[in-house]
């Protein structure tokens, strides 16, 4: 690729999240041509490329022939074989977590973008945020934690919730556990290091899940997590303990810069090959974890 030519991303998706996020991103990004969109329903397609000012696709494989990169609002199951599909072809990724809900499905996704040489990049939201990212990365430096304590209750199916996300499918069949599960790990991993045992999964009787991790570094954590939590009770935080003392997760402001920071990242591994920490690679394993907490 040369590093002069606007990099050519489309857009696979078309509900909220696409719509609030993805779509007005990619229209803005300095760095990127906005190619196209493609969705289960063309009429949504057409809509959403209308106001962002590109084209509606009604063929995914035409949009895929057409892009330098690929980026994914998606259901997890729908991703997986599309992503592993724009791969073979040679596109680069960018992934919504998680990448999908078997390991066998995550695995294809990776060894795809692995032979063809794709880059990738999954947008966990928080090691992209201009707030946690560099919270994130002092704190791995810094190392001697022995504890974590880590929470994320959203209201996303509570009574009387507005939510737009609490229409989606996957969500609801799948819980708290796959879809706020690998913000939670995203974090935990590079701070206290690869998960050595999952020892604990228990439901909670609104759905959520408590999970007890020991890492590579012998430290020890706990994550709750609930889409059912009463609103007010609604809270996010990671919280590590050690020889420096405590630190606490800072909070961030939605996703949006958020993404348009792991754009750049998929821009800078694509063009110089080096692969990213947040790769499919890393999908994989966060997919490998969720799945052993959910052997269902």
């Amino acid at each position: 690729m040369s590093t002069s030519s606007p990099f050519r991303i489309g857009l696979l998706g078309t509900g909220p999240w696409a719509g609030h996020t993805h779509a007005p991103v990619l229209a803005a990004h300095p760095g990127v041509h906005f190619t196209g969109v493609w969705g289960r329903r063309p009429e949504a397609a057409a809509e959403l490329a209308a106001t962002h000012g590109t084209r509606a696709y009604e063929d995914v494989d035409a949009l895929i022939a057409d892009c330098d990169a690929l980026a994914f609002a998606l259901p997890p199951d729908v991703q997986a074989p599309l992503a592993a599909r724009a791969a073979e072809a040679g596109r680069h990724l960018l992934l919504d977590k998680p990448v999908a809900t078997t390991v066998a499905a995550a695995r294809e996704v990776t060894e795809a973008a692995e032979r063809s040489g794709a880059a990738s990049v999954v947008f966990c939201t928080l090691r992209f945020a201009p707030d946690t990212a560099p919270w994130i990365e002092q704190q791995a430096a810094l190392g001697g934690w022995y504890l974590a304590q880590a929470h994320w209750l959203g209201s996303l199916f509570a009574a009387g919730s507005s939510s737009e996300y609490a229409a989606s499918p996957w969500r609801r069949a799948k819980g708290a556990l796959w879809d706020v599960g690998p913000h939670v790990l995203s974090v935990l991993l590079p701070v206290l290091g690869e998960v050595t045992d999952l020892s604990a999964a228990v439901t909670a009787p609104d759905g959520g899940r408590h999970l007890v991790l020991r890492h590579a570094s012998g430290a020890t954590a706990t994550a709750s997590m609930s889409l059912s939590a009463p609103p007010r009770a609604g809270h996010a935080g990671i919280e590590l303990f050690g020889e420096h003392g405590r630190a606490t997760l800072p909070s961030w402001a939605g996703a949006t810069d958020a993404l348009h920071a792991a754009v750049d990242a998929l821009l800078t591994t694509a063009r110089t090959g080096r692969p990213h920490p947040c790769d499919a690679r890393f999908g994989l394993r966060l997919t490998e974890l969720l799945a052993t907490a959910d052997p269902a």
